[in-house]
């Protein structure tokens, strides 16, 4: 039913046949050893793709030529600055939906300003509205940059007087969206790539898709959020993949520089249909401050959705500042939704992350191997 080798992608001959071969699959599986090695002469394309060039446009064809045929997608296939042949599938977006952004804040107004003012400034998707959920402030300052807000008429300010709780905060905004799109941020972010918004709902937009990710970096250019598998960390719940690496690292594999299927991204940036949010009855509020958008992720592939981290969409991501650091009882609590987390996702961490091969180690973010 495949065919044979077609000559129109010589030089990607085996990449189009797999593209056709994952067309009649039902599901493709990763073995996790080695069996194979392929001895590559000097000049040929697996050594250096330079060295025949036309096999980067044939590999372009057969991913292009693969969304149209099976998907019915017209797509743009670009390189990356990882390798000639790891691509960026740029999608088109349909329509122009509103996409409602949800920000917890609580004092720290020289956090929030930034983040309201990088994203009024730099967003080039202008079809959104900003939801900041005021939660038990206490500084005047921030008051008094709530009553500048009310000139903006893309932002509103609603109040939950409740104790912290980070779930139950978002499910409280979410009730206020008007959007199709809902996207969790938090305060002390920075937006960075001006279409971040596109990035992201390209992907969102997608009928199999459900939470979408951003790249986040801390303020010293290094990675705070590429992924997150669920098993990494000493408290064996989840953890960030390429953890500290500089900005500019390609990454293992060159992951740092393509969107790729993950389990789980971080809440701190995230995208995701309001009927999906809805369908797995939004954030789960026993997870109060830690591993909530884990959970959320998880309950999303549960149901058969894909999560996607993008490198597309990057913003700063300066963290917890609001809350402060974990230690004290804040540490204990953390390890007590540790605990809960393990309970509760036991048959899925004992499966292990689909996406990270058993044979890297755990207790690493950067890909290396437990033996």
């Amino acid at each position: 039913r495949t065919g044979l080798f077609r000559p129109e992608y010589d030089g990607s001959q085996d990449h189009d046949m797999i593209l056709r071969l994952t067309e009649e699959a039902r599901n493709v599986q990763h073995i996790p050893k080695i069996l194979y090695y392929w001895r590559s002469h000097p000049n040929s394309v697996a050594a250096d793709i330079n060295a025949k060039t036309y096999a980067i446009d044939a590999a372009k064809r057969a991913v292009h030529d693969h969304m149209r045929d099976y998907y019915q997608t017209e797509v743009e296939v670009e390189s990356t600055r990882a390798f000639p042949t790891i691509f960026q599938v740029k999608y088109p977006i349909k329509g122009t939906p509103l996409v409602s952004i949800l920000i917890p804040n609580k004092d720290h107004v020289s956090d929030l300003r930034r983040c309201v003012g990088s994203i009024l400034k730099k967003s080039t998707w202008k079809n959104f509205e900003i939801i900041i959920i005021e939660n038990n402030s206490r500084e005047q300052s921030i008051f008094a940059y709530y009553e500048e807000l009310k000139a903006m008429p893309q932002v509103r300010v609603v109040t939950y007087t409740g104790e912290f709780n980070y779930s139950r905060i978002n499910n409280y905004g979410a009730g206020f969206a008007k959007g199709e799109y809902l996207l969790f941020l938090n305060n002390d972010t920075e937006v960075i790539t001006p279409d971040w918004i596109e990035q992201m709902l390209m992907y969102a937009q997608r009928q199999d898709v459900g939470a979408v990710g951003a790249k986040l970096y801390y303020g010293d250019n290094t990675i705070q959020h590429a992924g997150v598998v669920i098993g990494l960390g000493a408290h064996r719940s989840a953890g960030h993949t390429h953890y500290k690496m500089p900005k500019e690292h390609l990454g293992y594999m060159g992951r740092l520089c393509y969107a790729q299927d993950v389990t789980a991204v971080t809440a701190a940036c995230l995208l995701v249909k309001r009927e999906i949010y809805d369908e797995v009855e939004g954030l789960d509020e026993t997870f109060t401050i830690s591993l909530n958008d884990v959970d959320f992720c998880l309950k999303i592939r549960k149901k058969g959705y894909l999560n996607i981290f993008t490198p597309f969409a990057e913003l700063y991501h300066y963290e917890s500042k609001t809350r402060g650091m974990e230690e004290g009882e804040k540490l204990r609590r953390y390890e007590r939704e540790c605990a809960h987390f393990r309970e509760k996702w036991k048959e899925a961490l004992d499966a292990g992350d689909p996406y990270y091969n058993p044979n890297f180690s755990l207790d690493y973010s950067d890909f290396t191997l437990r033996f």
